[in-house]
């Protein structure tokens, strides 16, 4: 046993001084850029400098790991130094007032362009009503006014002459205008008109007949007139209206000479200011429905001049970087927002709101690719802007409303942005596999790893780290020898002597913890001491199952042996994982045998408690059986193998090994130590394969057997492969020292087999035999009986059956 037992320096990961050349953390630098993830930041800094498109980046790691920060980080290095983009903002649509336009300025004009337009409808507002009241705009206007009404008294005047030469007098009633004949200068009545002859009454209505003619005539002449004076006094007012506007839009124009766009803008407002003057003229009340008035609202009909600007860069410096923490559809690319009007819902081109989208255009956004996820259309409508570059504000519930309504169509802003998405590895492993879009968008991956080299560098990123941490959260200096119990902690993270955490944000909670034990203890620096209480008292926070599973272990409600020999019983080690803590767990395996051609029955998988992996590691168990018992011959028995006082599924196959150890001792007929626990996976050569949790699963058997009382032989055996793994705490450290407790590493079936049952294993001869009194002659030995004697078996019942038949 002695050969296989690991020292003691295999146990714990040192950490080396030398690289530690500082006393405390205050003369360390902080910690800048991305340390540890070489492959991540080269794959970073690629996919943001690249400009083809569909150089999208995906960002895959653990949560921990520091990439959130990093990304943000490097992305920010890079945007300082890129162009600022440019404004964007909507405006009325004259044409299609339902479809708002869009207007491009460089960095800060769209603000000023909006302040210009502000200027100039308040400048307008009090310049038009004082030109429509000057002198001569009322000279004119009389002018044209006196010139109709002559014209129409003339006319007037004319029938007048014609009805009294005719004898007929005008008479204005409801019904219109109405000719009456006169007789002796007075009108004739009705009556009168019954007496006189049927020749008189006729030619009095030939007269009139003659005269309603002429008189419509006029009338068609007055309304001519009245035409013609209308558009004299409306191109009066346009006239006067143009003198006013369009020195000033000639003077916009001038200025925002750069764009076609801004221009052709200009123009068409100049056009519907003067085509609609009368809303810059002073009005008491409109009348909404008959004998329903309200104030006029001057603002509300001047609404189609203001300038809705949605994208402001005035104070932006280099790039956007934009991180969108809530990214949904609406978040994204915007939304039409609404305000009640009269008991309706109403919208306009100012209530255009920008999303994430926008604000990143021409720089960069970061997201958080299961927050895109969980929101309803957010990434469609992520994909739909990068696949057609341009950002389509709509409204989403359009789709699902029974009935239609009117609502804004606003015109499409090109898109040049660099998307960023973090996430899972699962994520991206899932998109590329079912989304046809996903690689064609995101084309650079950046994975971010668990773990870095344990070397020079490695140990200064973690004291810079430490120093970043310290200085920013104002918190007490380390000493070297802190620093170093925090690189071993990092080591023990990810279970290599040679390697150390990137999951920083377990490092920071550990940093920030002993700084509370060294503020409890009143030093003014964190010592070592401080480290190993924070890590003390984190255990102690989560341990509690751990705990009560060692005292249902040592009151015996849970059967587990750990002192004494049993044939075809042994331990096995797992893992329990609660959370942010796991811990190590013995479990009773025993093993049966009997005559029959059953084979190695697994009861836990008879009953569905094992998964997928358990069973491929039980049958490589069966598999390595055959072969080394089988060979050129027929073996035939039935055994049967269980994990006592378990209920839940079983997964994994570290406890292969160990099925393979108890079923070696209920063949043989040969005791196991109870003392000793294995894990350690196999394969069908019987090669003992390193397994996870190592130190999880010795330090729960340690604790077991401390339970229970420390006998000084037990121990446990792991596979040789996993000596790099061991990182073990100091109280397990120093009972190994003492010879109170025992690791032994093994590389193969047969090895791990002596230890337990102190009997050699015995190599196979050239002729398939094995060495008399070791373990694997043994086992032959008694499937070979087994085997016979289900063979006898069988003939009889055969012979049996032969005389029933004859």
């Amino acid at each position: 046993m002695e050969k296989y037992k690991v020292n003691v320096d295999y146990l714990k990961a040192k950490y080396n001084l030398d690289f530690l050349n500082f006393t405390t953390t205050e003369e360390v630098p902080p910690l800048e850029g991305i340390i540890g993830q070489d492959r991540a930041k080269r794959a970073l800094e690629f996919g943001l400098k690249i400009k083809s498109k569909g150089y999208n980046i995906f960002v895959s790691g653990v949560t921990g790991s520091g990439r959130t920060t990093s990304v943000e980080q490097a992305v920010k290095k890079i945007a300082e130094g890129g162009k600022t983009p440019d404004d964007w903002c909507y405006v009325y649509n004259f044409t299609n007032p339902d479809n708002p336009n869009i207007l491009r300025f460089p960095p800060g004009k769209a603000n000023e362009f909006k302040k210009d337009m502000e200027n100039l409808v308040n400048e307008l507002k009090i310049e038009l009503p004082k030109t429509f009241e000057s002198e001569i705009y009322e000279e004119h206007k009389k002018q044209i006014i006196k010139e109709f009404q002559n014209k129409r008294d003339e006319l007037f005047n004319q029938i007048e002459r014609s009805a009294r030469n005719a004898g007929f007098q005008i008479q204005q009633t409801p019904a219109g205008v109405v000719f009456r004949p006169l007789i002796e200068g007075q009108p004739l009545k009705e009556e009168e008109m019954e007496k006189l002859t049927d020749e008189m009454r006729n030619e009095i209505r030939e007269k009139q007949e003659m005269l309603y003619e002429e008189l419509n005539e006029i009338l068609r002449k007055v309304r001519e007139f009245e035409k013609e004076a209308k558009e004299k006094l409306n191109k009066l007012e346009k006239e006067t209206a143009e003198f006013t506007i369009s020195p000033r839009i000639k003077e916009l124009k001038e200025k925002y000479k750069f764009s076609k766009d801004v221009c052709k803008y200009l123009e068409e407002v100049e056009k519907d200011m003067i085509e609609n003057v009368d809303d810059f003229k002073e009005k008491k009340e409109i009348e909404l429905l008959p004998g329903v008035k309200l104030p006029f609202d001057k603002e509300s009909s001047l609404y189609r001049y203001t300038v809705n600007v949605l994208i402001d860069n005035s104070k932006t410096k280099g790039a956007p970087v934009v991180k969108e923490t809530n990214p949904t559809a609406y978040n994204l690319c915007g939304r039409i927002e609404y305000r009640p009007h009269f008991g309706a819902m109403v919208t306009d081109f100012t209530m255009i709101k920008p999303g994430a989208l926008h604000k990143a255009n021409g720089g960069y956004l970061i997201l958080q690719i299961l927050d895109v996820l969980k929101n309803y259309f957010a990434w469609e409508t992520l994909k739909r802007a990068l696949k057609n570059n341009e950002i389509i504000i709509e409204d989403l519930n359009e789709q699902y409303r029974l009935i239609n309504t009117p609502t804004l169509r606003p015109a499409p802003i090109p898109l040049d942005v660099k998307v960023i998405l973090i996430g899972h590895p699962i994520f991206y492993y899932l998109l590329y596999t079912y989304d046809e879009d996903f690689k064609k968008l995101f084309k650079v991956r950046a994975d971010f790893s668990l773990m870095m080299d344990k070397d020079e560098e490695g140990y200064k990123n973690y004291a810079s780290f430490i120093s970043k941490i310290c200085k920013e959260e104002n918190l007490k200096p380390f000493d070297k020898y802190a620093v170093g119990k925090i690189i071993e902690y990092g080591s023990r993270v990810v279970e290599d002597r040679e390697k150390l955490t990137t999951r920083f944000i377990e490092i920071a909670d550990l940093v920030r913890e002993s700084n509370f034990w060294a503020e409890m203890d009143n030093s003014d620096i964190v010592k070592e001491k401080h480290v190993k209480k924070a890590l003390e008292e984190k255990i102690y926070r989560s341990n509690l199952i751990e705990k009560r599973i060692e005292e249902l272990i040592k009151e015996g409600t849970i059967m587990v042996d750990t002192e004494g020999e049993r044939v075809g019983q042994i331990n096995g080690l797992s893992v329990i994982s609660l959370g942010d803590y796991s811990f190590g767990k013995p479990s009773k395996i025993t093993c049966n045998v009997y005559v029959g051609r059953s084979g190695i029955i697994n009861i836990d998988r008879e009953v569905k408690l094992a998964g997928r992996i358990h069973n491929k590691g039980f049958l490589i168990l069966n598999t390595y059986f055959n072969e080394k018992y089988g060979g050129k011959k027929i073996i035939s028995f039935s055994a049967s193998i269980c994990f006592e006082q378990l209920y839940e599924e079983i997964e994994g196959d570290s406890a292969s090994s160990t099925e393979i150890y108890v079923l070696l001792s209920a063949l043989s007929n040969v005791p196991i130590k109870q003392g000793i626990a294995v894990t350690g996976s196999v394969n069908q050569k019987g090669e003992i394969q390193p397994v996870g949790g190592i130190n999880e699963k010795i330090e729960g058997f340690y604790y077991t057997c401390k339970a229970k009382g420390l006998t000084g032989s037990q121990g446990v055996i792991i596979p040789e492969r996993n000596l790099k793994h061991l990182i073990l705490n100091d109280e397990v450290i120093e009972a190994v020292e003492k010879g109170l407790f025992h690791i032994w590493a093994v590389k193969t079936i047969d090895e791990g087999i002596e230890i337990l049952t102190g009997i050699p294993a015995g190599e196979k001869r050239e002729d398939g035999s094995y060495p008399e009194g070791t373990i694997n002659y043994l086992v032959a030995k008694r499937i070979d009986e087994l085997t016979e004697k289900y063979l006898k078996i069988t003939k009889r019942k055969k012979t049996s059956k032969n005389k029933e038949e004859k």
